[in-house]
């Protein structure tokens, strides 16, 4: 559904994006993850149209969005950046005039936007009276209205509340599992996206670092803790024996390939040093994230 292309996006003499190549499959929830400044905005700019990148290809539902925008985006619905209505026109006739930017829509298909995104009974009221939640249903019905299959969300969580944010991750799953649409969405909610995403990119200073599926991020193997009153003494033990590549903030360990705890206990006894505490942490996204963007683990693409 999205495909990119050793692009780049040059701001001066800043490089937002560099040599980006990244692919969005049918049918995948997909998250863009990145710090403040890493270039996730400016890659849905592009697949959008509102970017033009510097050089590289950019095609969205298998057409270039440079040369043939029009038909890149027909089927193509997003929330990029905060969503703009009208505060004090009613949430039906803002929709009524926002489809008129891209094209008609019937008032059947309106009605049924709204009532899939559950503001029925509340379309005749001023946008001014609805609360940040009912706003995000708002830009979702908006979305909708063009019958999309792909759908590109642009931090759908921001500003919402723990409920919200929670309504928003059903809404998202049910878009993807009742209407079979493509999402591409960007957050820095880690384990929001943990728990939606099926795929993942993650962007430093403009530079893709990982694209891979969760699946396989979460059955990656975890950091091992160690509890001991010697640490440095304790890694200094097990690295002199192979048992271990790495060691970090006092307490973590990584075990070389083919290693377990079990080694690495067997050695810390061996050597007359006591171990308090070992065992395996579980691989998240957040500490894989973290990792990624610390240097700390080599790109990676599955």
């Amino acid at each position: 559904m999205i495909s990119l292309q050793n692009v780049r996006k040059r701001f001066g003499a800043i490089d937002a994006v560099q040599d980006l190549t990244l692919t969005v499959p049918r049918g995948e929830i997909f998250g863009l993850l990145g710090h403040n400044g890493a270039g996730k905005s400016t890659a849905i700019g592009m697949m959008l149209g509102q970017v033009w990148p510097t050089r590289g290809e950019v095609k969205v539902c298998g057409h270039d969005v440079t040369t043939q925008r029009a038909r890149a985006l027909a089927r193509v619905g997003a929330i990029f950046e905060t969503p703009a209505f009208y505060d004090y026109l009613s949430g039906r006739r803002n929709l009524e005039i926002l489809c008129q930017y891209s094209a008609p829509t019937p008032p059947e298909r309106i009605r049924e936007v709204v009532d899939w995104v559950g503001l029925t009974g509340r379309e005749q009221s001023a946008v001014k009276t609805y609360s940040h939640g009912m706003r995000a249903r708002l830009a979702i019905a908006q979305a909708l209205l063009p019958q999309p299959e792909l759908l590109i969300f642009d931090e759908p969580g921001s500003g919402l509340d723990p409920e919200g944010i929670a309504e928003m991750r059903g809404t998202i799953i049910r878009l993807h599992r009742e209407l079979g649409l493509t999402i591409l969405l960007s957050s820095h909610l880690l384990s929001e996206v943990e728990q939606i995403c099926t795929r993942i990119a993650v962007l430093n200073q403009g530079r893709k670092v990982f694209e891979g599926r969760i699946a396989d991020v979460k059955a990656g193997p975890g950091r091992v803790m160690l509890r001991t009153p010697d640490f440095a003494a304790a890694a200094a033990q097990l690295r002199e024996r192979g048992i271990i590549t790495n060691s970090a903030e006092g307490k973590f360990i990584t075990l070389s390939e083919g290693r377990t705890t079990a080694d690495a206990a067997k050695v810390l006894v061996e050597a007359n040093l006591p171990v308090d505490g070992l065992w395996q942490e579980e691989q998240t996204l957040e500490n894989f994230y973290l990792s990624l963007v610390r240097g700390e683990s080599p790109a990676n693409d599955q």
